[in-house]
């Protein structure tokens, strides 16, 4: 049964909140080389928009053994960055950490395929909204079709062939559209024999584009993951372009320091009271409104919101 929802809701929930978090997302740039209408990545804007070496590494060297997954990339195109290698092999430095990336496919190339296989990726998402330039070129402004198909297809030849499968997942991803759908079958019968998995994923959508009402519910977004930007700053969750839910600063605090502060600690509270409406970010942002958060319930409910005069 769905949680009860709306003004005046008293719905309380407890959710998993980690002691430590499990995901690192870090924009390492800001670029990406294409400019999908769905995406905001385009209203980015950010000094500097390279992080510098420093930054990323004390992100990293701070969660050391954690058995953290790095996700190098935020709203850009990892392989924008031609740093990732480097970021990779300095990731690799711990034995617990994991490593995932989405990617368009538009960068690869032979060499980067074997040198990013080598230094060991445990997931490789592939973003492919169609299954012809007709319906792929809309929603991937900037990109050519036949040109990721081949590159894709390429890195996973030699995913496969090279016994990399062992260790890396691959997953390609159609976001499920209208445009699309007759195409789906055709998708999955080219895709699904080359890689891990084949997956049709919901568009969603980002805070702040044209919602109009608070949803009250918590929120899975910042129950293990963080999220850095190019300058250093952390906010609650990857969908936030414009630096609505600024947490911290890895320029002036620890990685630890951001996650266990009072701040983000009262984040989690509102979270759990479902009052997404005190947060700027998560007050204009319906995500998860459909999930069914019944299993995190908790007793007693919170007391019924009341006008100010107390009615």
């Amino acid at each position: 049964m769905t949680s009860p929802s709306g003004p005046g809701v008293t719905t309380r929930w407890n959710m998993p909140y980690t002691e430590e978090p499990r995901f690192i997302q870090m924009e390492t740039v800001v670029i990406c080389n294409a400019k999908c209408p769905f995406c905001p990545q385009h209203e980015v804007q950010r000094d500097p928009p390279r992080m510098p070496d420093w930054m990323w590494k004390k992100i990293i060297d701070e969660t050391r053994g954690m058995g953290i997954v790095y996700r190098p990339f935020l709203i850009n195109e990892p392989f924008v960055d031609k740093r990732m290698p480097e970021i990779m092999r300095y990731i690799r430095k711990d034995p617990t950490a994991k490593i995932e990336f989405n990617t368009n496919g538009s960068l690869l190339n032979d060499e980067l395929d074997r040198e990013i296989l080598d230094l060991g990726i445990d997931v490789m998402r592939f973003s492919i909204d169609g299954f012809s330039q007709e319906t792929y070129g809309p929603s991937r402004v900037g990109l050519d079709y036949e040109d990721v198909k081949r590159r894709t297809t390429r890195f996973l030849e030699i995913w496969k062939q090279g016994g990399y499968d062992k260790d890396c997942r691959t997953e390609v991803r159609m976001i499920d559209l209208p445009e699309n759908r007759h195409e789906q079958e055709a998708y999955r019968a080219y895709w699904e024999p080359r890689c891990t998995e084949v997956l049709f994923t919901e568009l969603y959508n980002w805070p702040w584009q044209g919602q109009t009402e608070c949803v009250h519910k918590p929120c899975w977004k910042m129950t293990d993951s963080m999220y850095f930007y190019s300058d250093g700053k952390a906010t609650l969750c990857c969908w936030d372009p414009t630096e609505r839910g600024v947490i911290g600063d890895i320029k002036t605090h620890t990685v630890m320091e951001i996650w266990k502060s009072p701040q983000y600690d009262a984040v989690r509270t509102i979270l759990n009271d479902g009052r997404r409406e005190l947060l700027h970010l998560c007050s204009r942002c319906d995500a998860y409104k459909n999930h069914d958060f019944s299993a995190y319930e908790v007793n007693p409910p919170r007391e019924p919101m009341t006008e100010p005069d107390g009615r």
